[in-house]
């Protein structure tokens, strides 16, 4: 598995990084640990969790999906041969179990999310820890207009970077990132970091998939480049719509059937639909399954670091990883472009 380097951090990870949302809510801890020895086994060593996971976020499930990963760590003693990522959660007034609806990134809130995260994942660092999603206004999970009179109060982005600062010089944390960030706030934790000697982010997790290439635009890819932010593309497959089974079967069993649609709705949105069903055909054509076409696709970006892979059986987790050994002729990406071109970002 090829490796590559996280922004100007020291980390090196596999091309390929395993998402793991699903553990506690769609996948058992049994089935959490056949993963991770599988994805070990065929050469990753990149982890992705969250201290809300699993998805769906509930009081009764959060903190499972680092539990399970903790417990396959203690069993194993596999932590010296994986990166291990994790995210604190930003201001959710709705989840009041994630440190008492409080939770936002300044000294407190971040010191507890850490703390707390160690406890679960039975480690002493994290090597690379990532803001969920900003602690300001930004139109993220679907929103994609911003709205100046959705303004909050938030906590300062070099406030922020300050105790990340003291958490890396404890130990505790490696590396730092963010993720749903837009262009302004990938440039302002820059700045901040150059002019007040704070840490510097190593990487940002945005949403990149066939219906959402947003990331592509001058306004997050090439500030990334110049600014040697790596990207960890999520949601490669759409939330599975992708793979092509939703459109075979609306009602085939996955996570846009059994959560509710209000979990999703972009996803479900007619444009997205329509697309889908063009990227299914195309890939058929080409003698490819659909889940093939996207995450190829996704792998080949020059500018995607790692591919957050999610699964919720081994099969999926092999034919997903199988991908990457897949090229695309440039006839195929171009008429990928072309579906692109006539239905832009309808997943964004």
């Amino acid at each position: 598995m090829e490796k590559v380097q996280l922004g100007q951090s020291t980390l090196e990870v596999s091309r390929i990084c395993l998402g793991t949302m699903t553990f506690g809510e769609q996948n058992t801890e049994a089935e959490a640990h056949s993963q991770l020895d599988y994805a070990l086994e065929r050469g990753i060593n990149f982890i992705d969790t969250a201290e809300m996971y699993p998805v769906m976020p509930s009081a009764a499930t959060q903190g499972s999906t680092e539990r399970y990963i903790g417990s396959w760590l203690k069993k194993t003693g596999a932590r010296s041969k994986i990166v291990l990522a994790t995210k604190a959660a930003g201001p959710n007034k709705q989840m009041t179990w994630v440190r008492g609806g409080k939770q936002n990134f300044d000294a407190a809130n971040l010191r507890a999310a850490v703390e707390t995260s160690l406890q679960r994942l039975q480690t002493d660092h994290i090597d690379l820890y990532q803001l969920h999603w900003p602690s300001r206004n930004v139109p993220i999970f679907g929103a994609s207009v911003f709205k100046p009179d959705h303004e909050r109060k938030h906590v300062a982005i070099e406030e922020t970077l300050a105790v990340l600062g003291e958490l890396i010089k404890e130990g505790k944390l490696g590396a730092i990132g963010v993720s749903n960030e837009s262009c302004w706030g990938v440039s302002e934790f820059i700045k901040q970091s150059e002019m007040r000697g704070l840490p510097r982010i190593a990487t940002i997790q945005n949403l990149y998939n066939l219906t959402a290439r947003h990331f592509e635009t001058s306004l997050l890819d090439e500030t990334c480049f110049r600014e040697q932010v790596s990207l960890l593309a999520y949601s490669p497959l759409a939330f599975g719509q992708l793979t092509g089974k939703y459109h075979d079967d609306p009602q085939a069993h996955g996570r846009l059937t059994i959560f509710p649609p209000t979990w999703s709705p972009r996803y479900l949105r007619p444009a997205v639909l329509e697309a889908v069903g063009r990227y299914t055909r195309l890939a058929r054509d080409a003698g490819l399954t659909p889940t093939q076409l996207a995450l190829a696709w996704c792998y080949s970006r020059w500018f995607v670091a790692s591919t957050i892979i999610g699964a919720t059986s081994l099969a999926q987790l092999k034919d997903n990883i199988d991908a990457f050994d897949i090229k695309l002729s440039p006839e195929l990406i171009a008429a990928v472009d072309a579906i692109h071109a006539s239905i832009t970002n309808p997943g964004q």
